[in-house]
Formats: C-alpha cells, structure tokens, sequence
C-alpha cells in the first residue's frame, strides 16, 4: 500500500467513526471517555490541532460542526442527558 492509499483508508475509516457516533447519539460522551479515554470534544480537538499543523485555520465550532454533524448547541440540546 503506498502513502495516498493508506491516507484515503485512514480518511475513509475516520468517515466511518463518525457515521458510527452519528447512529449512536444514545451513546453519551462521558461513556465514551470512561470505556474509550475519548470523545467526540476529543475527535473535534484533535481535528483542529491536526488543521493547525497543515496551517489551515479551523474553529473549535467548525470542527466540532464536522464531528457532530450539526453545531454543537444544536445537538446538546436534542441528545445530552
């Protein structure tokens, strides 16, 4: 497997976590910090920190926007407990 290939599985797994959280809003982000060590605040954090080091500019809402599939108030208010 050369470089790009492994980036577009690494990419396309990525999509897949996501789409994985997104089918299981009943799964809170503190279960996933007790059983997993992360979460979706994590996911969003690591995001942005990875842009920053490709000099690209992105918002702690943006990529939160991109984790969560919506803003974060919104999905707060529709699926915390």
């Amino acid at each position: 497997m050369n470089e790009n290939e492994k980036k577009e599985l690494q990419s396309a797994t990525f999509k897949r976590l996501l789409e994985h959280l997104d089918k299981r809003k009943d799964v809170q982000n503190i279960d996933l910090m007790n059983l997993a060590g992360f979460c979706r605040n994590c996911l969003s954090r690591w995001l942005r920190e990875e842009a920053e080091k490709k000099g690209l500019n992105v918002s702690d809402a943006e990529a939160r926007e991109h984790v969560y599939g919506m803003p974060y108030s919104d999905w707060k208010e529709k699926y915390q407990k």
